[in-house]
């Protein structure tokens, strides 16, 4: 009966994992706390460093088409629900995106590994999520 439970839970994860979506319980947070060297930031299920986007209204993505190619957004399930300061915004192509204090959250294409923060600051309107 175990091997049976564990081939589903990974069967889950690998599934989550390919849709580009973190396999998050639904009772946990949809991000975590990272060290960096700017002290604690919000980061994804690979540890990589999240940001937050000055032109996004509270609720409201404007990082849409390149800029989500650059700025990839963290995507929320369709089973996701608030939590916490945790909310769900929907994108303007339906999809969804977490949030944290109605600020969406996304990642940066040019951080290489868990603790970069070469996002930060870049074009005076992008900033690491703090928890």
């Amino acid at each position: 009966m175990k091997s049976a439970l564990r081939i589903t839970v990974i069967a889950v994860g690998l599934g989550a994992a390919l849709a580009g979506v973190p396999a998050f319980a639904q009772d946990k947070e949809p991000a975590m706390t990272g060290k960096t060297a700017m002290g604690p930031v919000l980061t994804d299920a690979k540890g990589m460093t999240l940001y937050v986007f000055d032109k996004d209204s509270a609720g409201k993505s404007a990082c849409n088409g390149p800029c989500a190619t650059n700025w990839p957004p963290l995507m929320a399930p369709a089973s996701a629900k608030p939590m916490g300061k945790y909310s769900v915004v929907t994108r303007d192509d339906g999809s969804r995106q977490w949030a944290y204090d109605g600020k969406p959250l996304y990642a940066w294409a040019k951080d290489a590994k868990p603790g970069d923060t070469t996002g930060d600051g870049v074009n005076n309107v992008w900033h690491v999520a703090k928890p």
